[in-house]
């Protein structure tokens, strides 16, 4: 008889300052100026890692996420601790939990992101996790010497170049490559140190990386993009997705797309973990929740909520469309492209007017949504996990702290009851705790053939 640990799903904490509700600075369990508050982060990542999370994981903008100037002081979106150095300072008063960031390809440097994740993981002891994106913002672009967005399909063009860059200077150093041989005087082998020297279409990077080989060989990829071009850099490089699909189907067709994509590559399919974004709120029953989610959406300021529709729409600003309308076709833009696609379909599969959209992306930023108790909370989670939707979930909660606390305090012994979920850890790194192998170096299987 066979003893074999069943699959178990994995769930990842998204901390979005005071929470993810786009009011939730205003609840009043919220902390003040929670986006610059080290002590609120530091108390959620313990939370996390007390309840056996995998990860925690924290998004980035290097701009404001809303730019117009009658919307700024309304919401607060536009204070937040830059994410590496967040997590440097997380990794040392955590043990186990993952730690992973958003950095973008757009506007940074090959070398710089591969150095600045290999210390967090050495620092970390192997719980690094880089989420690559790439910016999409006039924003970001003006912060950064340009007047405009690059092109959706450029950018995307750009880096997967970016990532195979990082991948090689993560293997500068093979593991055995330090000897700190006091008494020959040899410091390193030079035999087991390796130049990229890298000359492609953007990138000319000499190499090699000035830190050792990580804990975890490399820091574990992340991609959150879900358009053509997304799923593509994803299928080379991701080992976790974080996607916005709302509807069972809709996510099981996602699934199956983007595992057979890592078969035609060689990958095996379980050497990617597909985590859609869940924005749960816990109650004594559905209506109760959806209670408590209606006092939040009763805190939403109308020009914020305008600002957020037209952030997921790609750009497309509809407060001048008569509210009750249908929601117009919109041509394709080079913001946020599958976010854009997915609102869309949901808002014609569920007849939505302009009005109804609103409300539903200002409250929960077009993610899937679960209202209902904890039991009912977990039975929509194993279905996705066990119907092939799923290999877990990452946790949006709609205010900090008291979102996520609910969650743990209630759902998650509901799935560890059922076995749906871990009850201690079994490794140390991130990589053992998302069942990922460590990576082998390019030059070992060169070695090798």
């Amino acid at each position: 008889m066979s003893s074999k640990q069943p699959p178990q799903m994995h769930l990842g904490a998204f901390i979005q300052d005071a929470g993810h509700h786009i009011a939730a600075w205003r609840h009043p369990d919220a902390p003040v100026g929670a986006g610059m508050n080290y002590d609120h982060f530091h108390y959620l990542a313990k939370r996390a890692e007390a309840a056996k999370f995998d990860m925690i994981f924290l998004g980035d903008q290097m701009t404001f996420q809303y730019e117009e100037d009658e919307y700024l002081g309304r919401t607060s979106r536009t204070v937040n601790f830059e994410p590496l150095t967040l997590l440097s300072a997380l990794a040392v008063s955590t043990r186990r939990i993952g730690l992973i960031a958003t950095a973008s390809t757009s506007y940074n440097e090959p070398f710089n992101i591969a150095r600045k994740y290999a210390s967090l993981d050495h620092i970390s002891k192997g719980r690094a996790g880089w989420n690559v994106v790439t910016s999409w913002t006039g924003g970001e672009a003006r912060n950064f010497n340009r007047q405009e967005v690059m092109e959706h399909g450029f950018r995307y063009r750009r880096a997967q170049e970016f990532v195979d860059v990082v991948k090689g200077l993560w293997d500068s150093w093979d593991s055995d490559a330090l000897l700190d041989d006091r008494q020959q005087g040899r410091f390193f082998d030079p035999e087991r140190l390796h130049v990229l020297n890298h000359q492609g279409e953007f990138f000319q990077v000499r190499g090699p990386l000035t830190i050792s080989r990580s804990p975890q060989g490399h820091p574990v990829i992340v991609q959150a993009g879900s358009s053509a071009d997304g799923q593509t850099l994803a299928a080379r490089h991701a080992e976790v997705i974080f996607t916005a699909q709302r509807d069972l189907g809709e996510a099981q067709k996602f699934y199956r797309e983007v595992k057979a994509q890592l078969t035609s590559l060689g990958r095996a399919p379980d050497s990617l973990k597909i985590m859609p974004g869940i924005f749960p709120v816990v109650g004594d029953s559905a209506e109760h929740a959806r209670e408590k989610f209606e006092q939040l959406q009763e805190l939403v300021n109308p020009e914020i909520g305008w600002a957020v529709l037209a952030r997921h729409l790609g750009g497309v600003d509809l407060s001048g469309y008569p509210p009750d309308d249908p929601v117009p076709d919109l041509p394709p833009t080079q913001g946020n492209q599958s976010r854009q696609a997915l609102l869309l379909a949901f808002a014609r599969r569920e007849n939505l007017t302009i009005r109804q959209l609103y409300w539903h992306v200002t409250g929960t930023r077009g993610h899937w949504s679960v209202f209902g108790t904890a039991v009912e909370i977990a039975d929509v989670l194993e279905s996705w996990f066990k119907q092939g939707a799923a290999d877990g979930f990452n946790i949006m909660a709609p205010w900090l702290p008291g979102g996520l606390d609910e969650f743990i305090e209630q759902v998650v012994p509901v799935l560890q009851k059922r076995g749906l979920f871990r009850t201690d850890y079994s490794g140390d790194t991130l990589r053992s705790h998302l069942g990922l192998q460590q990576p082998v170096s390019r030059y070992a299987k060169s070695e090798a053939i």
